[in-house]
């Protein structure tokens, strides 16, 4: 009977497979042998936000003005956040945050070696040390077991990074926070639409940091947004990002009055433009028909794929929502038969761009010079990383484009 339920089972993945592929592929044309490239992370911008930017270059006002200003205003009711800062960069988001918590030399911050480099730059541009602890495996977030096995006497803060937009242990999190009296800081880049339990990401631990780069779910070409919980803290991240001082220049020139201002302490120049405003505001109008769209690509990826010799990503477990930034699959070659840097060239053969999310932070030299990192240290984060792919995941992607990506995939491992 196990035999045959297992059979069974085979047979029913096959014929699902087979639909998806009638379902995506028109009969009369491989997608083998289309030439368009697709382009990995491409932007999904539409003419309202075309007309948005016209819109402001017309309009006199360029500079940080109404259009951030209203900006933060959706972005904080789409979080349910009472405070919302835009600047120009998620790593300015970072910054500022780990700035406002109070880190500074001497301090040490516990962070996952899974990450862009972005996140623990920003831990030593403000003095303090980062200090890696390895992810699961599994969920390529870090491993929240091992937290509270790093703190130490110096630790100041956590900075958790909800990977591909797969929620983290928060409760956990915020749990070794409250013992040992620590700021957490959400590195949310990937994870705008991501929900741990039924709370938005960026809105569970002191600060959220969000990043609208060109390759996000929703972009403003370059741009960050802080999610702060305190008050004083919020109105601190504002004169920071914007040099110390007391106003900005919308609130100065606006109108025939100018305005004094004053610079209350040292800041750093990270304000967002209306320019960069102007796209956000319509994109963030459309993200959850966005997100649909890339929930369904990566559905469709699942059922494709399944049957191959890959590690596919983790689904969100129950009550989260997974952000659906990045589908990676890990291409190890005793089970492929091929490994990573030939997939890659056999996709680019076929004119499909990929990612890489992301080598383990202790395989680059100047973090092995830095703070002596080695890649055995962090086996889990360095075998992922060395074997990760990011396929194509955007709400851009036609049902076309997505038969492309898999049977590209599928054409890589059967030639191996």
């Amino acid at each position: 009977m196990a035999i045959g339920a297992s059979g069974e089972r085979r047979n029913a993945v096959r014929k699902s497979q087979a639909n998806v592929v009638e379902r995506l592929e028109p009969p009369s044309i491989a997608p083998s042998l289309t030439t368009k490239r697709i382009v990995f992370g491409a932007p999904h911008i539409g003419e309202e936000e075309i007309q948005e930017v016209v819109d402001t270059l017309r309009s006199g006002w360029i500079g940080t003005g109404p259009r951030v200003a209203q900006f933060e205003r959706d972005f904080a009711d789409y979080k349910g956040a009472r405070h919302t800062i835009a600047v120009n960069s998620c790593t300015a988001a970072l910054h500022l945050s780990l700035v406002a918590a109070g880190v500074g030399p001497g301090d040490e911050v516990i962070t996952t070696p899974l990450t862009f480099c972005a996140t623990v730059n920003s831990i030593v541009h403000v003095g303090a040390t980062p200090v890696l602890v390895d992810v699961d495996p599994m969920t390529m977030n870090i491993d929240t077991t091992r937290i509270a096995d790093a703190v130490t006497h110096k630790t100041k803060a956590i900075v958790p990074v909800h990977f591909a937009g797969l929620p983290c242990d928060m409760d956990r999190t915020m749990a070794i926070a409250a013992e040992h009296n620590l700021k957490v800081i959400e590195d949310c880049a990937h994870a705008i639409e991501t929900h741990h339990q039924g709370r938005p990401a960026g809105t569970i631990g002191d600060f959220g940091c969000f990043s609208f780069y060109s390759t996000k779910n929703i972009t403003t070409c370059e741009g960050g947004m802080i999610v702060a919980r305190d008050e004083g803290q919020a109105e601190q991240l504002r004169r920071l990002a914007l040099h110390g001082m007391s106003k900005d220049a919308w609130k100065r020139f606006s109108d025939s009055k100018f305005r004094h201002y004053s610079v209350t302490e040292i800041g750093f120049k990270y304000n967002m433009t209306d320019l960069n405003a102007a796209i956000g505001l319509h994109q963030l109008r459309r993200i959850e028909d966005s997100w649909c769209r890339r929930r369904e690509v990566w559905q469709d990826y699942m059922l494709a794929l399944s049957d191959l010799p890959l590690t596919l990503p983790a689904s969100a477990p129950p009550r989260s929502k997974h952000g659906h930034h990045l589908y990676t699959v890990l291409i190890d070659p005793q089970r492929c038969g091929i490994d990573r840097e030939r997939f890659i060239e056999e996709l680019d053969r076929r004119e499909i761009g990929v990612g890489i999310h992301y080598l383990c932070l202790a395989e680059h030299p100047v973090y092995q010079s830095m703070f002596g990192w080695r890649p055995e240290d962090f086996p889990n984060a360095t075998n992922i990383g060395r074997q990760t792919v990011s396929l194509p995941l955007s709400a851009g992607l036609s049902s076309f484009d997505v038969a492309r990506v898999a049977s590209a995939v599928r054409e890589a491992i059967a030639g191996a």
